[in-house]
């Protein structure tokens, strides 16, 4: 199976884009002041972000796991299941750094607030009015553009568990597939063996024309089985 048809292939693309958008998104949060509602809303958008990446590269993971258990079935070896494992190691390492930073600067912004507060608090109440009212404003654009965000974020987990599913699914009737052949070359071989042992006790029988015809017989019908059984 080709990459571009690889489910594992697939799927990573959609999450190797989710985490793109996440360090674009991480850029700006670093330049953003810690004191500006932006700031508030990249930091949940981030957040949000990476808990969802965090989930799918778990999901990738588990169908690494199956294939793992019979790589030669899936058309898979060692070099290439080392390297799927590294790209997931790796996934989550770039997510993780991610999620640590934002964590360390939402404590720092919080504590940067309790001080900036007690600064201010000489302000009069009618500039604290239209501080609120400014900032209100700007929470319910921040809230829309987050919602609309959200939107698309959902429908791409969506996507994602679809593809899981339709993986699952081929993964099943492979395995439902193994298990009627399985059960059908047992079947011949038992066939065989019977086949033997009555041949062996005619064999003991019979004399030496007869051991010859016998022979001739039994060549005849293992041409026959190996046309069934290879050839069907």
């Amino acid at each position: 199976m080709s990459s571009a048809q690889d489910p594992f292939y697939i799927v990573r693309e959609e999450i190797q884009e989710s985490i793109d958008k996440l360090q674009s998104t991480f850029h700006r949060w670093e330049q953003t002041a810690s004191n500006t509602g932006e700031y508030v809303h990249l930091t949940k958008e981030l957040l949000i972000s990476c808990e969802s990446i965090e989930w799918q590269v778990d999901e990738l993971e588990k169908t690494i796991s199956v294939a793992s258990r019979d790589p030669a079935y899936y058309g898979l070896d060692e070099v290439e299941l080392s390297r799927r494992r590294n790209w997931t190691g790796s996934s989550h390492k770039q997510v993780g750094t991610v999620k640590r930073a934002i964590e360390k600067g939402k404590s720092n912004a919080a504590t940067s607030k309790y001080q900036d507060t007690s600064r201010t608090n000489h302000y009069s109440a009618q500039d604290n009015d239209d501080f609120l009212s400014s900032e209100s404003d700007r929470q319910l654009l921040l809230m829309r553009q987050q919602d609309e965000e959200l939107d698309e974020l959902s429908e791409s987990v969506q996507r994602i568990g679809g593809v899981g599913l339709t993986i699952h699914e081929e993964l099943s009737g492979q395995e439902r597939i193994l298990n009627d052949l399985s059960l059908e070359m047992e079947t011949t071989s038992n066939r065989l063996d019977f086949v033997q042992k009555r041949v062996a006790m005619v064999i003991k029988k019979a004399g030496i024309k007869g051991q010859i015809m016998l022979i001739v017989f039994l060549i005849v019908l293992f041409i026959i089985l190996f046309v069934l059984v290879f050839l069907t």
